[in-house]
């Protein structure tokens, strides 16, 4: 009886402690067969089949690294059970050293209990980790298909141009957010995604490449910004960066004076982004 689990029952058990609230998945109504997480529900915030992973799950797949960390990610692992999970599976943990992607329970009571502002959460290179649902409803992207570098910030603004946000100083906003690559980079130097990404963006952006290369010095300052939303029209919003203690991930807020013509436009964003939720999810294949 004292015989190491599988990963396999590992991964099972750990699906089974979490609730959707938790991983930032709307409250489900109704009965629920499954305890925990549904299959589907693993698979949509880790990007992968839900098929593979109930072939992972009863032992006939065999994870690669940047499944398994994708898993590690959606299953709100530990450091130590990220550990145990890469022997079980045969690789080398590749965690030490990496830009921090976890989503503390803390943080995640305040996205879930901020619902009247839109706010999100960025690892410390500006990659998305999480929202609520005025996030999307308000910048006009669709996150749920995006994963690493096209869900960094930085990524699409310089290579996808995808940016609804109008800064007051685009050039020193962008100088800003090279510095911070920068900064980020010389803490995580055995991060290779990171590594890759900058090279990327270097090869492909030479707007990049020379504020890469000139030493971009900058950094972020809260700032009234403007949002072009084409339903509501342009929306005048006061962004914050925090930080939380003990995390490397970064939490924006954007906010309105009260009684403003600004503050009317969130509410109504509300209203549309609660109208336009998606379903909950079908019950069958858990």
């Amino acid at each position: 009886m004292n015989e190491t689990p599988t990963l396999a029952v590992l991964l099972r058990s750990w699906r089974a402690r979490l609730q959707p609230s938790e991983v930032g998945l709307p409250p489900q109504t109704g009965a629920r067969r499954t305890a925990g997480l549904r299959r589907e529900e693993v698979a949509a915030l880790a990007l992968i089949s839900p098929d593979y992973i109930k072939r992972i799950e009863q032992g006939r797949a065999h994870p690669s690294g940047p499944v398994l960390r994708a898993l590690a990610e959606a299953l709100r692992l530990s450091p130590a059970e990220y550990e145990l999970a890469c022997r079980l599976a045969g690789l080398a943990s590749d965690r030490e050293g990496l830009v921090p992607q976890r989503i503390g329970p803390s943080v995640q009571r305040l996205i879930d209990r901020l619902g009247d502002v839109p706010i999100a959460v960025f690892d410390a290179a500006w990659t998305h980790l999480g929202h609520n649902d005025l996030w999307p409803a308000l910048t006009g992207v669709d996150w749920r298909g995006r994963r690493g570098r096209t869900a960094n910030i930085i990524w699409m603004t310089f290579i996808e141009q995808v940016v609804s946000v109008r800064h007051p100083y685009p050039d020193e906003h962008k100088t800003s957010m090279v510095a911070d690559l920068r900064d980020v980079a010389g803490r995580y130097p055995a991060d290779r995604e990171l590594k890759e990404m900058i090279d990327e963006l270097c090869r492909r952006s030479e707007e990049f490449a020379t504020l890469w290369a000139g030493g971009a010095v900058g950094h972020h300052k809260t700032a009234r910004k403007t949002i072009d939303h084409p339903p509501i029209g342009p929306i005048e919003l006061d962004c914050d960066v925090l930080s939380a203690h003990g995390s490397d991930v970064r939490i924006v807020v954007f906010t309105a004076d009260p009684g403003s013509e600004a503050d009317s436009k969130l509410r109504l964003l509300s209203v549309l982004a609660s109208e336009n939720m998606p379903a909950p999810a079908s019950p069958e294949g858990e």
